[in-house]
This record gives structure tokens, sequence and C-alpha cells, in this order.
């Protein structure tokens, strides 16, 4: 169905941090199939795993136990710091986890018609229920009636948030990103999410946190909350990177959240099957033997550094801003043309909200090629500020 604007190329061949299309053209992969393959390209490990596992066992169900699912509960638990995790196939239905077990919380607690609190421009899902949660009109539009049982505030706005807690006895959950990614990479202040904690320790609220796109080293830690010492949500949603692209994404639950869960209340024919957690483990191994968390974080320096440097003065741009290997260029003007003019220039990067160029590169680019991710982009953006001049 005509579901995508495709731009005017098919791959069909990669290798860490490159693609090639099928004319034979190079193409440095700034973007990372949108936050998803953090290995780069025809990762070893990961191949190996899905051939080993392909030739054992793809799928059984979850009427049986599932020794490998087991094993990556644990590690996705023990690097998240939480107790449980339900398996799925998508980010998207990880926040329908999320979301359905907050309302099971509520109902469990005899509040009748359960609420969720949610940011605008946040993005959570194209299901009913998460393009409902999502603070973008234009995924809304043409799909109403709406799922109801959303309260949205402004993202970073604590304020909002207490107003929220003065006036609404019905809340039960806060779900929000710890970075905004298709809303226009938006960092909150410091404290924000430690004043989510504190206002859902206070009324018995759930903290939700989309990390879809900010999990799995994207942003120099395992998740982006880790960058705040000792704060802790209730649930997590986990996708993208989880598996280098082959599908699968989980809810990760703590405390009295873990528990809401029981048989019949929720599942998944798919979810957490063999192959998908096998090419899931090998992700996480190699995460932590190559210790792409700490490399994350040192690239993310390198390319703020260099993007700052090679666009001072540029009067097109208003803000470069990211953390780890999630970067946001904030331009003056509408830019959704740049990602067609960089494919003719061999590099893949993507507009959000318009104005903002979004780079998440692989975990495992080398200084070298983050250096060339700078020097294109910044070409682009430069020539494009001397063409509206």
């Amino acid at each position: 169905m005509n579901t995508y604007s495709r731009l005017p190329v098919t791959f069909e061949r990669g290798e860490g941090a490159w693609l090639w299309d099928t004319r034979g053209n190079k193409y440095l992969d700034a973007l990372s199939g949108i936050a998803v393959c953090g290995l780069g390209h025809a990762h070893p490990a990961v191949s190996a795993a899905l051939c080993a596992q392909a030739d054992r066992l793809i799928h059984t169900s979850n009427l049986y136990g599932v020794a490998l699912q087991e094993r990556l509960a644990d590690a996705l638990t023990e690097a998240a710091g939480m107790d449980r995790a339900f398996f799925c196939n998508s980010g998207a239905e990880s926040i329908e986890a999320a979301i359905k077990l907050a309302r099971l919380y509520g109902h469990q607690r005899q509040i009748a018609q359960p609420a969720i609190v949610v940011a605008e421009k946040s993005f959570h899902g194209r299901t009913l229920a998460t393009l409902s949660a999502t603070g973008n009109r234009k995924v809304q539009a043409g799909f109403e009636p709406l799922v109801q049982g959303f309260i949205r505030v402004p993202y970073d706005d604590v304020e909002a948030l207490h107003a929220v807690a003065r006036n609404s006895p019905q809340v039960v959950a806060v779900l929000v990103e710890p970075i905004q990614g298709e809303g226009g990479i938006n960092i909150p202040s410091d404290d924000y999410l430690r004043e989510i904690r504190a206002l859902c320790d206070r009324n018995g609220w759930l903290m939700m946190l989309d990390e879809i796109q900010t999990g799995m080293a994207r942003t120099g830690r395992w998740f982006a909350y880790q960058h705040h010492h000792d704060l802790y949500p209730d649930v997590i949603s986990v996708a993208k990177g989880l598996a280098n692209g082959v599908p699968i994404g989980a809810c990760l639950a703590r405390g009295a959240a873990a528990e809401v869960y029981q048989p019949g209340t929720h599942g998944s024919t798919f979810g957490g099957n063999p192959l998908a957690c096998s090419a899931a483990l090998a992700v996480i191994a190699t995460i932590r033997a190559e210790r792409l968390t700490e490399r994350a974080a040192a690239l993310g320096r390198r390319l703020l550094d260099g993007l700052h440097a090679a666009l001072d003065g540029c009067e097109l741009v208003v803000e470069v801003r990211g953390r780890g290997l999630m970067m946001g260029i904030e331009l003056a003007r509408p830019s959704t043309h740049l990602p067609a003019l960089g494919l003719e220039r061999g590099i893949l990067f993507s507009v959000q909200s318009e104005k903002v160029i979004r780079l998440l590169p692989p975990l495992i680019i080398s200084d070298a090629e983050a250096d060339e991710i700078v020097s294109r982009v910044a070409a682009l953006v430069r020539e494009d500020a001397a063409r509206a001049a």
C-alpha cells in the first residue's frame, strides 16, 4: 500500500556503517535504519547467532518454555535494573503493553476510568492506542475516534504535571520519552525525569519511559534514564536497537508494576521467539564485550564538537544538540528536501519536525567515519544556506 514517500534508492547489501545500492553506489549510514542497526549492517555476531538458531529452532509459541527468552529477560532486566520482561515484536507493541499495564494497574486500584499523562510532540507508535498517546496531530488525523484516557501536557513542563496532579484524580501513570526523537531530538532539563519520579511516588502513579529510540546504548548508557544516578522508572518500553534489525520489542517493569500482568491478561504469538531472542542476546553480548555504551558517549562528544565547529557562524543553524549518538541540528526553516540531497552525496539521515536534521549513526563507527559524517552534513547545510542567501 502507498504508505511511504520513499527516496529513490534500493539497498542490496551493507557492511558496518556503509550501504550499497543496486547500482553499486556506496552510502554512509548516519541513520542506522532509524536507530535500529546499532551494530551496523551484517554484523558477524548477529549473523552467526541467526544462522545457528535458524538451523536449530525458530518458533514454538509462548504456550511452552522458551529458554532463550528467559536468558534475554535476565540480560535485559539486569541492564535496566528491572524485575520482569514481556516480549513482543515492535516498539508500538511494547507501548501497547505499557498502556494496558497502566490501565489494569488503575482498575486494580478501583479507578474506573484510568488516565495516562503524555507529552506534546511525543511519538509512541501508529496503532490506535499509541497514536492516541502520540503528541502529533498529523499522525492522528483521519483515524478518529481516538482512544480515550490520555491527558496531554507540554514536554519538559513540570508545573503542568503538578496541575494535572491537583485536578485529575483518575491519573494512574505518566508516559514520556527521556529524549524526544521523532519530535526533533528534544532534550529536557536535567531535573525533568527526577521531578516526574517524585510526582509519581507522591501520587501512586507509574513512571513509564518510552526508551524505544534512546535505549540499547544509543545515548551513551544502556538506557537514557541512567544518565540520572539512582533513578528508576516503573515501566520501560524497548525495541529498535534490541536485535539489530530483527523485529522484537520488550516491556520491562519493576516493583508493583512487574506483578500486574497475570496469565490471560496479555500475550503475543511471535513475541520473544527463539530466533529473535538469539539476535538480541548477540547484540547485548557485543555491546558489553566492545564497551559500546562508553564508545557511544565518546563518539557523541566527538560528533557534537565537530558539528559545532563545522557549523559555527552558519545563520541557517539554530542549535546543535544531542546525547551520545542521538544528534539533532535545528535549522531556521523547513528542510525536508535535505535527505534527498544527502542521498546524492552518499550520506543517509532524516529530517524531523520539518526543521531538525536527525543523526543516529551506528555505535560501531570509527573516529574517521564520525568525522566524515560531520564533513558531509555540514557541507550540505552550508550549501543550503548559501542557496537561500
